[in-house]
């Protein structure tokens, strides 16, 4: 049998490396792969990489039939970036998509789920917490606490989508909210802290200053940062985990880092970097309106999957400049 993983990106390669270093077979659903890339990080002839589109269920049924999967790792999204230019294609993508996989496990009766969500879900209820980590179950309310985002809509659109799909179909779906993800990519970079680090890193250099322009990376408070490599291991911890009974996990470090954590980050292997900003930061992470002083609980995680953070942000600094271009 086989492993689905879509989205051959960042985590979904990652993913696909420790699957096929320990003898699975993977499938990498992708639209539009970059063998390069992909190459880099996975190259095992286990792993395999197929072009197709999550919105459509008639070939992803054909590819899981003809490949005999019976797990799958949904990872396939438009990120904020790619939303902000076009939200219909964002929705489509991020909520049709998670819909069809879901579909398709509930036809071929896979052995599990495991979605990939984002800790952009309860980024609205932050200023409301008084406690010393957020938990995944923190009560929000309906419109006080809406989505600030479309992409956090559409996470929480699937997120709800699959653990309907659990309580009524049976289906066994995981949920894993990372926090913003780190590493090294030779692809192109879409995420905000990748922008940032590549602003910061090709600066540092080329040995010239760092002028950040761009208001959605600059930030107020903290945010929460998790290594591409530990989110590949949550995810394989999910498919393994025996009873994964709350469903929904929070895949992050447990510690928040500042703006000029990611200056200091780079500053420890390039002493004379020089940044400037030439804007001010008018909110919290990634352009969302709130500031962040509370960690996650990532305690569920540590029980349920048998998953803790391994990597350090210095160490996923160092990760992703030995993959730049």
């Amino acid at each position: 049998m086989a492993i689905l993983i879509t989205g051959a990106g960042l985590i979904g390669c990652h993913t696909a490396r420790l699957l096929a270093e320990r003898g699975e077979r993977v499938v990498l659903y992708d639209a539009c792969p970059i063998p390069g890339a992909i190459a880099s990080i996975v190259d095992d002839s286990r792993a395999s990489v197929v072009t197709g589109d999550v919105t459509d269920l008639d070939h992803l049924a054909r590819v899981a039939e003809q490949e005999g999967v019976d797990r799958v790792v949904h990872t396939a999204a438009l990120l904020s970036n790619a939303i902000r230019r076009s939200p219909l294609d964002g929705i489509r993508v991020n909520v049709m998509g998670t819909a069809n996989i879901l579909e398709l496990a509930r036809r071929l009766a896979f052995k599990r789920v495991v979605l990939a969500s984002s800790t952009t879900v309860h980024y609205p209820a932050f200023g409301d917490f008084a406690g010393p980590a957020f938990p995944e179950d923190y009560p929000m309310r309906m419109l006080a606490h809406r989505p600030a985002s479309i992409y956090a809509g559409t996470k929480v659109a699937a997120e709800y989508f699959g653990l309907l799909y659990r309580d009524l179909h049976a289906l066994d779906v995981v949920a894993l909210r990372y926090a913003a993800v780190l590493g090294g990519w030779s692809g192109p970079g879409t995420s905000v802290p990748g922008k940032l680090l590549a602003t910061l890193l090709e600066a540092a250099r080329a040995g010239r200053e760092a002028v950040i322009d761009d208001p959605l990376l600059v930030w107020e408070g903290g945010d929460e940062f998790v290594d591409a490599r530990d989110c590949a291991r949550a995810n394989v911890a999910a498919l393994d985990a025996r009873e994964p009974a709350q469903g929904v996990y929070t895949i992050g470090s447990g510690a928040l880092h500042r703006f000029d954590d990611f200056v200091d980050a780079v500053r420890a292997a390039h002493p004379g970097l020089r940044v400037r900003l030439a804007v001010t930061p008018k909110g919290g992470f990634a352009g969302f309106p709130h500031i962040r002083h509370t960690p996650s609980d990532i305690s569920a995680a540590r029980r349920e999957l048998g998953w803790a953070p391994s990597h350090a942000l210095a160490d996923s600094v160092r990760h992703f400049f030995e993959h730049m271009p």
